[in-house]
């Protein structure tokens, strides 16, 4: 069975201008840790929700994607999308 990569943006429900970008193969259990505090930088404005999701099939894809999403233009992209 294949193993996908996930890129995720979190959006925090606390505060609308705030969001999260990760990547994780699992991403159920991954989605747990923000809200229950265990992430330094997203225990400040917890409850955080699901927005998108990208699943790749090569984890080093997934890496320059999570990578560029933190990126200052990256980060443009996002916001302009949420």
């Amino acid at each position: 069975m294949k193993t996908f990569a996930y890129v995720y943006i979190l959006k925090s429900q606390l505060d609308s201008r705030r969001f999260y970008v990760g990547s994780t193969f699992d991403l159920r259990v991954r989605l747990t840790h923000p809200n229950q505090g265990q992430v330094p930088y997203t225990a400040k404005w917890k409850r955080w929700r699901l927005k998108t999701y990208i699943a790749f099939s090569e984890t080093p894809k997934a890496k320059t994607f999570e990578r560029y999403l933190k990126s200052v233009s990256g980060r443009a992209f996002v916001k302009k999308q949420l």
